[in-house]
C-alpha cells in the first residue's frame, strides 16, 4: 500500500514549473486561445490552400529525362494518360456501343487537365477497347473534380446495356478514396482510452488534445501545400501519427496528474508534477520524432520533404497541446478527473502504474539478463528474416481492392492486351534534326525484336522534327522483374548501341523505370539518411539523460524494432494469407519510400517510449541511488502507461487497413507491429535486461562530453514534489 500525504500546492521551479503555473492560472484564456486558434486557422486556411502535388521521378534520373522531354515538345503532353477501358456483349466496335464512347470521350476531352484523346486500340478478338487521355499535368495535378466527374460517366454508362466501362490512371486512384483512417483511428484510440482508464471525463481529455491538434495541423498542411510539394496521402500519415502521438502524450500527462492528485496533492501543484515530469518527457520525446522525420529531408526528395514537414507539423501541435491546453483542462477537472466511471473497466485503482505484476515481471528479467537478451534478440531477429526477399517496387492498379474501377480496368486490359499494357515505357530521344528519323525507325524495329517486348509503336515525331517519341509495351507486368530487366537492357544496350553511337540522347520513362531510379536513388542516399537520423536522436538522449550507454543501446533497440517491422511487411507484401488480412490478395512490390519513411517515423516513435521509461527510471535512481532498483521502480511505474500508450499507437495505425492505397496499408501494419514489439519485447525485457547489466555504468558520462553536449536533463525537482517509497 502506498503512502498518501498532502503535498506543498506552490509550482515546481524552472521553466515548464512557471508554464504550468500559467496553464492553471490563466486557464480560461488558455482554453480560449486555443478555440480561437483552431477557429482562425480553419477559415483561413482554404484561402489560402495549395493543390496536393507529387513527383515520384528521381532527381537527376532517366526517367525525369524522359517526362520533361515529352512535357516540353511534344504540346504540353505530360507523358501520363487515364485510361478508358471497356467492353460489350456486341462488340466493343459495335456502332452503337462506338457512338456511346464517342460521346464518352468527346465529354472527357473538355474536362480540366485532359489534353488530347489517342486513337483506340482494339484487342484481336475485338471484346476489349482502350482509349487513352493524355494529361497535360502530372497525375497528381489533375484535379479531384476531373476525376469525379468520369467516375460519374462511367457510372452512367455501366447502367445495364450490355456495356461495361472502367477507368485507370493516377487519377482516378487518388479519387477512389475510401473511408478516412483518422476517423476509425480516432475512434479505436477512445475505446483503448476507456477501457485503460474507465472514465468518460479521463477519456475525453486526451481525445480533445487529439482533436485540436488534428483540425489545426491538418488545415496547417493544406497551406504547406500552396509552398512546396505535399503528396496527397501525407495528410492521411500526418493525421494519424498527430492522433497516436497526441493521445499518448496527453496519457502520460494525465496519468503524472491523477497519480499526484490520488496521493494528496492540489490542483495545482498536481498540474506542476505533471508538466516537469511527464510534460518534460513529452518534449524531449516529440523532439526526437520530429528530428527523425526531419531526417528525410536528406534524400533531396521534393515529395517526401513535403510528407515530413506534414508529419512534424502534427506532431508539434500535438506537443504544444499536451502542455498548455491539456494542463489548462486538467486545472478545471480537479479531483474531478476519476468522474463518470464505467464499471469493470479502467483497472484497479490506486498504487503504482504497471503493479505488482510489473514489479515481479522486472525482478524476473533482472534475474536472468543474459537470457532475456538472447531470446529476445532471437524474436526480433525472427521477425526481421523476411526483410531479405523485400522486393522494391511501385504497386500498380492491379494490387487495387477488387470492385474499384482502376482494379476493373487494370484486369480488363490485361486480358484483352496482355500484362505489358498497362505499364508501357516511353523512349524519348533528342533528335539533331528530322534527317534522325531513320535511325529512330532502325532503333524500334531493333526494340521489336527483343523477347521480352510485345509491341513498339511507330515513331512519332514533334512538329519541329527534333524529338521522337517510342511506346514499348513490355510482356509482363509493370511488377514484373523482366520488365525491369527489359528497361536495363534498353538502357545499357539497345539504345547505347542503336542510337548512341548516332549522337542521339534517349531516355526511358513509365512506371518501372521510375521505380527502377527512384530504388537506386534511394539506395546511394541511405547511408547518409539513416546516419544523421541515428547521431541527432543520440545527442537528444544525450543531453537529455547525460547516459551515452544509454543512448547508445536506445539506438541499437531501435533498429532492432525497425528490422522487425520490414520483416513483417515483406511478410504481408507476398499476399496469402497474411497479405489477405488486409486485402492482398497477390504479391505488391514496396515502394522505394516506405522504407526510409518507415525508418524515419518508426525510429523516433520508439524513442518515445525509451523516454517514457527512462525519465521514470532516472527519477527513481536519483532518489534511491540503487540502479537495479531504479529499473525495478521505473517500470513498476510505467508499465501500465506504456501498455496503454503502445495499444493506442497501435490500434491508430491499424486504421490504415481502410486505406485504398496499398503502400499505406503496408505502412500501418509494419507500424502497428514494430510498436507492439518495442512496448512488449524491447521496452520491459530487453531494456530493462541490459541496464542490469550495466549496472552504474548505465549513468556514465566522460567529463570531456558533458562539456560538450548542452544540457537538457531534469530540471530541479523540490524535495515537496519527490514521491515517496512505496510500501510493500
Amino acid at each position: 500500500m502506498e503512502t498518501t500525504n498532502r503535498r506543498d500546492a506552490a509550482p515546481p521551479a524552472g521553466r515548464l514549473g512557471r508554464l504550468a503555473a500559467f496553464a492553471y492560472r490563466r486557464r480560461r484564456l488558455v482554453v480560449m486561445s486555443w478555440i480561437a486558434l483552431l477557429i482562425g486557422i480553419m477559415a483561413l486556411a482554404p484561402r489560402i490552400a495549395g493543390e496536393f502535388t507529387a513527383d515520384y521521378a528521381a532527381p537527376g534520373s532517366d526517367s525525369r529525362a524522359a517526362r520533361e522531354l515529352v512535357e516540353q515538345r511534344f504540346g504540353g503532353y505530360s507523358g501520363e494518360s487515364i485510361d478508358v477501358v471497356w467492353e460489350a456483349d456486341a462488340g466493343a466496335e459495335s456502332p452503337q456501343v462506338r457512338r456511346e464512347m464517342n460521346d464518352f470521350i468527346s465529354r472527357a476531352e473538355r474536362l480540366e487537365g485532359i489534353a488530347s484523346a489517342q486513337p483506340a486500340q482494339v484487342s484481336r478478338d475485338g471484346a476489349v477497347a482502350v482509349e487513352r487521355l493524355r494529361l497535360d499535368r502530372p497525375a497528381s495535378e489533375v484535379p479531384t473534380e476531373t476525376a469525379d466527374r468520369l467516375l460519374e460517366m462511367a457510372d452512367e454508362a455501366n447502367q445495364g446495356r450490355g456495356l461495361e466501362v472502367a477507368l485507370g490512371g493516377g487519377p482516378i486512384q487518388q479519387a477512389e478514396g475510401g473511408p478516412g483512417p483518422e476517423t476509425v483511428g480516432l475512434a479505436a484510440a477512445a475505446v483503448v482510452l476507456l477501457v485503460a482508464f474507465g472514465s468518460l471525463v479521463a477519456v475525453g481529455f486526451p481525445m480533445a488534445v487529439a482533436l485540436f491538434g488534428l483540425g489545426i495541423s491538418a488545415a496547417l498542411i493544406t497551406v504547406l501545400a500552396a509552398i512546396i510539394d505535399v503528396p496527397e496521402w501525407a495528410t492521411a500519415l500526418a493525421g494519424l501519427i498527430g492522433i497516436g502521438v497526441g493521445v499518448d502524450y496527453a496519457l502520460l500527462v494525465l496519468t503524472r496528474f491523477r497519480n499526484a492528485i490520488d496521493a494528496g496533492s492540489e490542483t495545482e501543484a498536481a498540474v506542476g508534477e505533471a508538466v516537469t515530469t511527464a510534460g518534460r518527457s513529452v518534449l524531449v520525446a516529440g523532439s526526437t520524432v520530429i528530428i527523425s522525420l526531419l531526417g528525410l529531408f536528406t534524400l533531396g526528395l521534393g515529395y517526401m520533404n513535403g510528407a515530413a514537414l506534414s508529419a512534424s507539423l502534427a506532431v508539434l501541435v500535438m506537443m504544444a497541446a499536451a502542455v498548455t491546453l491539456l494542463p489548462a483542462l486538467l486545472g478545471f477537472a480537479g479531483r474531478g478527473v476519476n468522474r463518470f466511471r464505467l464499471p469493470l473497466l479502467g483497472g484497479r485503482r490506486g498504487g503504482p502504474q504497471g503493479g505488482a505484476f510489473a514489479a515481479r515481471w522486472s525482478r524476473m528479467v533482472q534475474r536472468r539478463p543474459w537470457t532475456t537478451v538472447a531470446v529476445g534478440t532471437a524474436l526480433l531477429a525472427a521477425l526481421a528474416l523476411p526483410a531479405l526477399g523485400l522486393r522494391l517496387g511501385f504497386p500498380d492498379a492491379g494490387n487495387d481492392r477488387p470492385g474499384n474501377s482502376t482494379r476493373e480496368a487494370y484486369d480488363m486490359v490485361a486480358q484483352g492486351f496482355g500484362e505489358g499494357a498497362n505499364g508501357p515505357l516511353t523512349v524519348a530521344a533528342e533528335l539533331p534534326g528530322p534527317d534522325a528519323r531513320d535511325e529512330v525507325a532502325s532503333a524500334a524495329r531493333e526494340i521489336r525484336t527483343l523477347p521480352d517486348v510485345a509491341a513498339v509503336s511507330a515513331p512519332q515525331l514533334n512538329r519541329d522534327g527534333n524529338a521522337a517519341l517510342l511506346v514499348v509495351t513490355p510482356r509482363s507486368s509493370p511488377q514484373d522483374d523482366a520488365t525491369e530487366t527489359l528497361v536495363r537492357d534498353l538502357r545499357e544496350r539497345v539504345l547505347p548501341s542503336e542510337l548512341g553511337s548516332a549522337g542521339i540522347p534517349t531516355y526511358v520513362g513509365g512506371t518501372t523505370a521510375l521505380a527502377v531510379d527512384q530504388g537506386e536513388y534511394v539506395a546511394n542516399r541511405l547511408p547518409v539518411f539513416v546516419g544523421a537520423v541515428v547521431v541527432l536522436s543520440l545527442l537528444l538522449l544525450v543531453a537529455a539523460f547525460r547516459a551515452p550507454l544509454i543512448a547508445a543501446k536506445a539506438g541499437v533497440m531501435n533498429l532492432l524494432s525497425v528490422a522487425a517491422a520490414f520483416g513483417v511487411i515483406a511478410l504481408f507484401a507476398q499476399g496469402g494469407f497474411f497479405g489477405g488480412l488486409i486485402g492482398i490478395d497477390q504479391e505488391v512490390p514496396i515502394a522505394p519510400f516506405v522504407p526510409v519513411l518507415m525508418f524515419a517515423i518508426l525510429f523516433g516513435l520508439s524513442m518515445d517510449y525509451e523516454v517514457f521509461l527512462l525519465s521514470r527510471v532516472r527519477e527513481e535512481y536519483l532518489r534511491l541511488g540503487s540502479p537495479s532498483d531504479a529499473v525495478t521502480g521505473g517500470l513498476r511505474r510505467t508499465a501500465r502507461v506504456i501498455t496503454a500508450a503502445a495499444a493506442i499507437m497501435v490500434v491508430v495505425f491499424l486504421a490504415f487497413v481502410v486505406s485504398d492505397d496499398t503502400f499505406l496499408r503496408l505502412i500501418g501494419v509494419g507500424m502497428a507491429t514494430a510498436i507492439l514489439v518495442d512496448a512488449t519485447v524491447v521496452r520491459m525485457a530487453l531494456v530493462p535486461a541490459i541496464m542490469q547489466l550495466l549496472g552504474r555504468a548505465s549513468w556514465w558520462m566522460p567529463r570531456w562530453l558533458d562539456r560538450l553536449v548542452p544540457r537538457l536533463d531534469h530540471e530541479p525537482m523540490r524535495p515537496a514534489l519527490r514521491e515517496r517509497p512505496a510500501e510493500t
